[in-house]
């Protein structure tokens, strides 16, 4: 016989589809503009931007937390390990590059966060308690 299809009645993205899918893009764009442009600079900040701007959207109920909180976390390794990799192991170097890039792109985590706890609190007070 045969088993009946299963239907998943809640669509979009889980959390570890947010996770993946943000550290995916922002990688790639960044390590993309670090070895074309030898830097960081709006093209990455405008991906962080649209990343928690699409994982917001695209994410189930519940992964707003994850949306906002990934993006940063996922820019500042992807960006240490390839520097990193393109410079050198030169702690000097590697440091200065590594906290520069983080400046660079400042402004665009700082509204890109912003926007994912905005949408984190409005969710969280739309749902109902239980």
């Amino acid at each position: 016989m045969a088993s009946p299809a299963t239907t998943t009645s809640k669509k979009g993205l889980t959390k570890p589809g947010v996770v993946i899918l943000q550290t995916f893009f922002i990688g790639l764009v960044a390590t993309i503009e670090i070895t074309v442009r030898h830097g960081i600079g709006v093209y990455s900040g405008l991906m962080i931007c649209l990343a928690v701007l699409g994982t917001t959207r695209f994410g189930r109920s519940g992964t707003e937390y994850v949306s906002a909180t990934t993006a940063p976390l996922a820019f500042a390794i992807v960006t240490f390990l390839v520097t990193a990799a393109t410079d050198g192991f030169h702690v000097s170097k590697v440091g200065v590059d590594f906290v520069s890039s983080l400046a660079s792109v400042a402004p665009y985590l700082l509204v890109a966060v912003a926007y994912g706890w905005f949408s984190y609190f409005r969710a969280k007070r739309q749902r109902p308690t239980k």
